[in-house]
This record gives C-alpha cells, structure tokens and sequence, in this order.
C-alpha cells in the first residue's frame, strides 16, 4: 500500500473514532469516560516515549532533528496532561487551540517522509491524530471551555515558545518549527512568503485561528459562568453548578 493512501486511510479512522468518541461522551456520560481520557493520555505519552528513543537505540540521535521541540511534540504532551488532569484548564486551552490551529494542519499537510507500515509512519499519524481526537475530546466531548482571555494567553505563550526554538535553531543550524526552512514537503508556510518574512505572516494566521476557534465560546461568557449558572450534566455522571471553564 503507497503511502498516500496509507496515510489517509489512518486519517479517516482517526477521525471515525473522534467523532465516535465525543458522540458517545455527550450521550452516554460517566465514569468511563474519565478512563476514556486516561487511555488517551498513555498513548500519547507512549508517542512521545517512542519520539524520543528510537532515534537513540538506531543510533540516529541528533541535535539538529531528534529534540522534541517541535510544537506538536510539545502538543503532544500538554494534549496528554490534559486528558489526564481535565481540571488542568491552560492544558485544555492549549491542547484546543495548538491541537486545531496548528496540529491539524500538519495532519492535512503532512511532512512524512516514512512510508507504511515503518515505525516513524505509525509515530506520526498516532501523535498527530492523538493531539487532534484529545482537543474534541476534551472540548466537544466534555464539554470544556477555553476561559476569558485564553486567546491571549496561548498566544504570548507560543510567542515566547517560538522565539525560543528560534534561538535554538540559529544556535545549532536546526529548523525546529520550520523557522529556518519551509517543510520540503509544502505546507500553508510555503504560501505565506520567503523567509523571515512567512514567520510573521504565521504568528498573524495563528492568531486569526485562535480567535476563529475561541469564538464560538464567546456568547456564553457574555451570558456568565455556564449560560448564568444553570445546571448541566458533568461528562462523568455528576452535576456541578460551575462550567468547566470557571476554573473552580
């Protein structure tokens, strides 16, 4: 099987099993989807375990590619914090936002130089796909919503994450976060102008994303902590008189 169809046929059963998932969450809450979260969160952890060890034990290691710096590999494990501890609400911002402005767009455009069924193959599409299932999950299947002034806070956190990778790359010759070079596969980065300047063009697509992505919630902030207080099902069987986003 190419890679190509591999790969899309991995995406669309990632996206069968999301869909399925907060489905079920939102129709059937209890217990068990406080375990759904926690299995959640090991295979990602697992993602990441294998991210950074393979390249050790083939003896492939290297500054320049091997770091988890990347902001998806970052992603991955606030995505997994945040499955684990739900109550962990800046992991849920940031895992909604980085999983659905920037992660989905490296599963639509992926950067995949491994083919089917390679170890690295499966690396991507479980960290990729897992970042993206754990931001529905945590949003649309439990119901947790990004707080007042979550746009501006993952943003300045990016920024400096950013510039950060940034000083690294020119310190080592590395091209974490594409910052140096766009990915040779193209991506959104390819369009957005020659370098710096896609850089900039970037950090204004990100935060037109985020601001795209937090409006949704926007109304029910007007309207006070849960549409004023009203009671609603929590996702594990109880009831609570504060939203998830209350952060109380």
């Amino acid at each position: 099987m190419s890679t190509p169809v591999a790969y899309w046929i991995a995406v669309a059963i990632g996206t069968v099993i999301c869909v399925g998932l907060c489905t079920a969450c939102r129709r059937w809450p209890g217990p068990w989807v406080y375990r759904a979260g926690r299995a959640i969160s090991v295979v990602l952890v697992a993602d990441a375990l294998l991210f950074v060890s393979v390249p050790v034990a083939d003896g492939r290691w290297s500054v320049q590619a091997s770091l988890p710096l990347a902001l998806c590999d970052v992603a991955l494990i606030v995505a997994a914090i945040a499955c684990w501890w739900p109550q962990c609400l800046l992991a849920v911002e940031l895992t909604y936002f980085w999983g659905l402005a920037g992660t989905l767009q490296a599963v639509a455009t992926p950067d995949l130089s491994a083919g089917f069924p390679r170890l690295e193959f499966f690396e991507f599409v479980v960290g990729h796909l897992g970042i993206v299932i754990a931001a529905l999950f945590l949003v649309v299947g439990l119901g947790l919503r990004p707080r007042r002034g979550s746009v501006t806070r993952v943003f300045a956190i990016t920024v400096a994450y950013t510039a950060f990778v940034g000083w690294f790359d020119w310190l080592t010759g590395s091209n974490y976060m594409f910052l140096a070079a766009v990915p040779r596969n193209g991506s959104l980065l390819s369009v957005l102008g020659p370098w710096p300047w896609y850089i900039l063009s970037a950090a204004g697509v990100a935060l037109v994303l985020l601001l795209i992505l937090d409006a949704p919630f926007h109304h029910g902030r007007l309207l006070g902590p849960n549409l004023a207080g009203s009671r609603r099902p929590d996702p594990l069987g109880r009831e609570s008189r504060h939203g998830a986003g209350d952060g109380r």
